[in-house]
C-alpha cells in the first residue's frame, strides 16, 4: 500500500519535469542583465529622436529668437505662435500653395504617371523596361539640390524648354515667373514618379493571371478590365502610395528653394519656405517652430483620411 501511495505521489512530479516551460509571445521575460546592453540604444533614441521632439514642442510655445529680446530672455507665451499663423495672411496663402503643389504633383502627377509607366513596363520586353525604368530613376536617386538646378536651366528663358519649343514653332514660356507653383509641381513629379512606378509594378506582379483570363473570357475590354479588376486589387498599393508621396510632397523644401527660393511676390511660398524664412531669415525660432507643427497636422489629416480608403483587413 504504501508502494501504490508512494507511486501515485511521484507522479505529479514526474509529469511536472516533463512538462515544457511555458514562455512568453516574447520569449523569458526580460531581465535586468538582458536590458543592459539595449541601454546605450535606448539613450540614443531619446537624445536624438523623443529629445527634439519634446524641444521642439516647447519652443513653439515660447517666443525664442535668434537675435533681439527672443534670444536674450526667452519667455513662454502660450498659443499666441499658432494665434499669430492663423491670423496671417502670408501664412494662409502658403497653406493654399502647399495643397496645390501636393494636389498636383503627389495625389495626381507622381500616381498617374507612375501608374501609367508600371502598366507599360509590364507588357514591355525587357530592353525597354531596363531603359525606362533606369531613366525614371536615375531622376529619382539624384540630389535634390542637384534636380533643382537642373529643372531651373530647362524651365529658365534660355533654357531647354525654350529651345525645343523654338524648333517646333511654340512661343517661349516663362512659368518660373508665371505660374512658378506650376513649375516646381512640373519638377517634383519629373523627380518622384519612379517611387510610385516602382510601388506600382510591385504591386501588380501580384496579381494572378488567371484573373484577367477570367475577366477577358467574360467580354472585358483592356479599359474595362483596368477599372474592374486592377485598380480593386490595387487599392491597398494606391492608398498606401497615395500616403507616402503625400508626406513626402509635403516636406519639400529644396526643389523649391532652388528653382525660385518661393518667389515671385510668395508665389511659391510652400509651407517648409514659411517656416524657413520665419524661423532663419527673421531669426523666429519660436514662431517657425509653431509653422511646422501645423504643418505636422496637415500630413497627420492626409495620413488619416488614406487610412480610410484601405480596405477594413488591411488595417487590421
Amino acid at each position: 500500500m504504501s508502494t501504490t501511495a508512494t507511486t501515485t505521489g511521484s507522479r505529479p512530479d514526474a509529469r511536472a519535469a516533463e512538462r515544457p516551460t511555458r514562455r512568453t509571445r516574447l520569449g523569458d521575460r526580460l531581465t535586468a542583465a538582458r536590458a543592459v546592453p539595449m541601454l546605450p540604444a535606448a539613450l540614443l533614441m531619446i537624445l536624438f529622436l523623443l529629445g527634439p521632439i519634446l524641444y521642439s514642442l516647447y519652443l513653439a510655445f515660447t517666443d525664442s529668437a535668434i537675435r533681439g529680446e527672443g534670444a536674450s530672455d526667452t519667455s513662454l507665451v502660450g498659443v499666441a505662435n499658432f494665434a499669430d499663423a492663423l491670423t496671417d495672411g502670408d501664412f494662409w496663402n502658403s497653406v493654399v500653395l502647399t495643397l496645390l503643389f501636393t494636389i498636383i504633383s503627389a495625389v495626381i502627377g507622381q500616381n498617374v504617371l507612375g501608374m501609367i509607366l508600371a502598366l507599360l513596363i509590364e507588357r514591355a520586353n525587357r530592353v525597354i523596361t531596363f531603359a525606362v525604368t533606369s531613366i525614371v530613376i536615375a531622376a529619382w536617386i539624384l540630389p535634390e539640390v542637384v534636380a533643382g538646378y537642373l529643372l531651373y536651366t530647362f524651365f529658365a528663358d534660355a533654357g531647354s524648354l525654350n529651345a525645343l519649343l523654338a524648333t517646333i514653332g511654340l512661343p517661349a514660356q516663362d512659368l518660373l515667373f508665371s505660374a512658378p507653383i506650376i513649375a516646381v509641381s512640373f519638377a517634383n513629379i519629373w523627380r518622384g514618379a519612379a517611387f510610385s512606378m516602382l510601388v506600382y509594378s510591385a504591386a501588380l506582379s501580384s496579381v494572378p493571371g488567371d484573373v484577367y483570363e477570367s475577366a477577358a473570357l467574360d467580354g472585358a475590354g483592356p479599359v474595362r478590365r483596368f477599372v474592374s479588376v486592377t485598380l480593386p486589387l490595387l487599392r491597398p498599393a494606391i492608398a498606401t502610395n497615395l500616403m507616402l508621396t503625400t508626406l513626402q510632397t509635403l516636406s519639400v523644401f529644396g526643389l523649391i528653394f532652388i528653382m525660385t527660393g518661393g518667389g515671385p511676390a510668395r508665389q511659391s511660398q510652400t509651407l517648409p519656405l514659411y517656416m524657413y524664412e520665419q524661423a532663419f531669415s527673421y531669426g523666429q525660432l519660436g514662431y517657425g517652430t509653431a509653422v511646422a507643427l501645423l504643418l505636422l497636422l496637415i500630413g497627420a489629416a492626409a495620413s488619416l483620411i488614406y487610412l480610410r480608403l484601405l480596405p477594413e483587413e488591411d488595417k487590421r
